[in-house]
């Protein structure tokens, strides 16, 4: 399939792609609207449940369990400004590859099964950026169409996977969503790292050769930090130790990745929600959230997930939940869609998702009360670069960038092309490694050009891909850390010698 804008974008055909009619609905001689199988079927299928062999629909390539919404993809009139916002059109200039080619192709498997191989590796081929979402003038919601898509391609696409990926896959979910399970590499990793094999495989490329996935969980993986322990209540207290009145009594989502990898953000977060007046309480019997799963279709597992977050923090009575990971907080505000179908969750699941903020949304909604200090004797150059569950799904973009400008002698350096991702997109970059990381080195090359003396983000995916490529480009000197940290090094006074220094 082509466009024949050329990619610029605007184009407005209106057609599907390629020039194929788009499928269209039949109406009566009276003009009525008439209902098609597909749509008898689908209004129908409220009674099924996921413990059936899920059943196909006649001549669809999608079962009856959440297919993607025939009324959400009529939204999509093809006019192609989601092309130049899409990763994978930048990449590679495919039609089949960009937001509306996806969409003619769910329109096409609703109508006309059984899903292909095809169809599969276009949709498996998407990073669920959303950027196309911001992108889009007709407000057409691509996220929800890819998530229901994914679920589909779960249950009904997965032959078309190598074996290799499907086992790759699986180890990922057996491990990543698990923090106790994370937890057993820290040891061997950190004897790794230590030993300075990691530098010799480096330079020897011997995992590339073998693995790209294996290549890219070597080169990712941070160093191990010092293990830091979160109490599971945290009374607000200034910065010289002082009790201070409380303004809101917030939970805390600890995270996977986080708590494990990064466990100084978690440590750091708490610190300035507590400077900021707030009550900290971080469950310790916390799971995952559940979004590494939603957003790859394992629907089942991520709403077992969600369960979970929603009995642990209802349970805490408190009045917000702080999320300081962008794909985890787009996740759980959505909450009450993922668990709307279940009754004994449904009104739990959307009080709680109403309550969820990333934590600079929280600070800027309290507004600043503790003082702020220069991090460093000079001015400092910071690039904040947007994670993209944070400005695309979640729409915060601004309270990031106002907390860092509160930070006296900070400038912020805007990246070129910011709204692109940076390739990490969940557990993109370990089932396409790569084109995770030219991706990474396109985002590196501009972040370099900033001049930055400090790299921040919102999210410890990008954290990873980000320090990464800027390594790989021969950028290893510039240090990165997430917005929190810097904000910390403020309110506390530490300065930002730590993290400059990484």
């Amino acid at each position: 399939m082509s466009c024949d804008c050329g990619g610029a974008g605007g184009c407005q055909g209106g057609g599907a792609p390629n020039g194929t009619a788009a499928p269209t609905s039949t109406t009566t001689p009276g003009g009525v609207a008439a209902s098609t199988p597909l749509e008898a079927t689908m209004a129908t299928a409220g009674q099924a449940t996921m413990e059936m062999a899920p059943p196909t629909m006649d001549h669809s390539a999608f079962d009856v369990f959440n297919p993607p919404d025939p009324g959400l993809i009529a939204d999509c009139v093809h006019c192609g400004f989601c092309l130049p916002a899409c990763p994978t059109y930048q990449l590679w200039g495919n039609e089949e590859d960009s937001p509306r080619g996806r969409i003619y192709l769910m329109e096409k498997g609703l109508e006309d099964g059984p899903m292909s191989a095809s169809m599969v590796e276009h949709f498996d081929a998407c990073l669920g950026c959303m950027a196309c979402v911001s992108a889009c003038p007709s407000g057409v919601q691509y996220d929800k169409l890819i998530e229901a898509t994914r679920g589909q391609v779960e249950r009904n696409g997965k032959q078309h996977r190598s074996r290799a990926e499907v086992a790759l896959r699986e180890a990922i979910f057996q491990l990543f969503p698990y923090p106790e399970r994370l937890k057993t590499m820290l040891a061997p990793l950190k004897a790794y790292q230590r030993s300075g094999l990691s530098a010799l495989v480096r330079k020897s490329k011997i995992l590339e050769k073998l693995s790209p996935t294996l290549a890219t969980m070597e080169a990712i993986a941070p160093p191990v930090s010092k293990k830091v322990s979160i109490p599971e209540s945290n009374p607000p207290r200034s910065a010289q130790g002082q009790t201070l009145p409380v303004r809101a009594r917030v939970g805390m989502l600890l995270g996977c990745v986080q708590r494990t990898f990064y466990p100084q953000v978690n440590a750091a977060t708490v610190r300035v929600l507590n400077m900021e007046g707030c009550e900290v309480v971080a469950p310790q019997s916390q799971g995952c959230c559940g979004a590494l799963s939603v957003h790859a279709g394992r629907s089942e597992e991520g709403e077992d997930f969600a369960r979970r977050i929603v009995d642990t923090f209802t349970a805490s009575e408190v009045d917000y939940l702080v999320v300081n990971s962008a794909g985890c907080g787009s996740t759980m505000k959505e909450y009450a869609d993922i668990l709307a179908g279940d009754p004994a969750y449904a009104a739990r699941a959307k009080d709680l998702a109403g309550k969820v903020r990333d934590v600079t949304e929280i600070l800027v909604e309290l507004g600043p009360s503790a003082p702020r200090h220069p991090v460093t004797d000079g001015g400092l150059r910071v690039a904040y670069h947007d994670a993209c569950h944070l400005s695309h799904a979640q729409g915060v973009r601004n309270p990031p960038r106002e907390l860092l400008g509160q930070i006296p002698g900070i400038e912020l350096a805007p990246i070129k092309d910011a709204d692109t991702c940076c390739g990490s997109a969940g557990i993109y970059n370990l089932v396409r490694p790569e084109a995770a990381r030219e991706l990474g080195d396109k985002k590196a090359t501009n972040i370099a050009a900033t001049k930055a003396g400090l790299v921040v983000t919102g999210n410890p995916g990008c954290l990873l891909q980000v320090t990464d490529a800027l390594r790989r480009q021969g950028e290893a000197t510039l240090p990165t850390a997430h917005t929190i940290e810097l904000l910390d090094a403020s309110l506390t006074g530490a300065g930002a010698g730590d993290l400059l220094a990484r």
